[in-house]
């Protein structure tokens, strides 16, 4: 399914979330009910712990391996251990605001981040772009900047080209665009990590304020254990292997019994040990038991040792489970394996 990029959308709904919520707690009091209108009305609240509908969501067969959207803000700095990344905000800057869960797509929202003062009027947005399982052509930093670039909307400028560039002793991706009606800027920057593109979405209305914060960002370490070098087998990360099951290093696979028929994809991300068991199982999107059956057909699964320079090593790959087709106890498939 093609689909038509449209960066700006999600910074221009989440202002526009942000003013609407703002402009229902000036009406009703700081209390933060959800009601926007000048009637006051009885809150029910969901009891705490009480999912109405469980659907398809992100999992993983243990808590101690960190996870692509396990990213913590405390005492103003973001850190993500997946990543290897720590990121020292701005004084007085905040995460009012969650993001959703992983897409089946493998994009992440890992922080919405912005100024506590709002007369500052800027957002950063971190997300990460999974290449396992993207739908757009690009795999890695700079296709995912020249595809963006190239399906802006067209009431939407571009303010600089697409260069790369030293932040925190690592290259980043940068361009800028604009939209001269909104007054908006959007400075975008992306750089390549374990198979993902880790990209920082700064947007406001002051280039100046977009640069300065740009320039903050020297601030932030990365690892450089989870530079696309590194992932090539120099690194405490595993090594990065687009389509590794699908190689002769599987030796044994079991496939998945299905108890109920589903129709969405479900991408896992897997971590295979030095012996070639899979030690690690993230499910980006799948419902209980589409969880529970793959996770126990997986467990069975075993590959040769991967080698690099003379020594086992741990790797991670991608495997698509379904792409959408009927899932089921009458319809048992094989997964496409990414």
């Amino acid at each position: 399914m093609s689909f038509k990029f449209r960066p700006s959308a999600v910074v221009c709904l989440l202002l526009l979330l942000l003013s609407w919520i703002r402009t229902g707690q000036a009406q009703n009091g700081t209390e933060r009910s959800g009601d926007l209108s000048n009637a006051a009305r009885p809150v029910t609240k969901v009891p705490s712990g009480v999912i109405l509908v469980k659907g398809a969501w992100s999992a993983s067969s243990d808590s101690s391996t960190p996870l692509p959207e396990g990213g913590t803000l405390i005492n103003g700095v973001f850190e993500n251990a997946y990543f290897g990344l720590r990121y020292a905000l701005p004084k007085n800057w905040v995460e009012e605001y969650k993001g959703p869960p992983p897409s089946d797509s493998g994009r992440y929202v890992l922080a919405q981040l912005q100024a506590d003062e709002r007369s500052e009027a800027a957002h950063i947005l971190i997300t990460a772009q999974d290449t396992f399982f993207s739908q757009s052509p690009a795999s890695d930093a700079i296709e995912l900047a020249a595809y963006e670039k190239d399906n802006l909307q067209s009431d939407y400028k571009l303010q600089r080209p697409i260069t790369q560039t030293k932040i925190a002793g690592r290259l980043f991706t940068f361009f800028a665009y604009e939209s001269p009606v909104a007054q908006l800027h959007w400075y975008v920057l992306g750089t390549d990590i374990r198979c993902h593109t880790l990209e920082f979405v700064i947007t406001g209305r002051d280039p100046n304020l977009l640069e300065n914060l740009m320039l903050a960002m020297n601030r932030m370490e990365l690892s450089a254990g989870a530079s696309p070098a590194a992932s090539r087998g120099a690194s405490v990360f595993p090594v990065c292997i687009k389509g590794y099951a699908e190689t002769d290093q599987l030796i044994r696979r079991a496939d998945p019994v299905f108890t109920e028929h589903r129709f969405n994809p479900v991408p896992v991300r897997i971590i295979i040990d030095r012996e070639g068991k899979i030690k690690h199982i993230h499910f980006l999107s799948a419902f209980p038991d589409q969880e529970q059956a793959i996770g126990d057909a997986l467990r069975r699964w075993k590959f040769k040792p991967y080698l690099s320079h003379g020594h086992p090593v741990e790797v991670e790959t991608g495997v698509m489970f379904g792409h959408g087709k009927d899932i089921g106890p009458d319809h048992e498939t094989s997964p496409a394996v990414d």
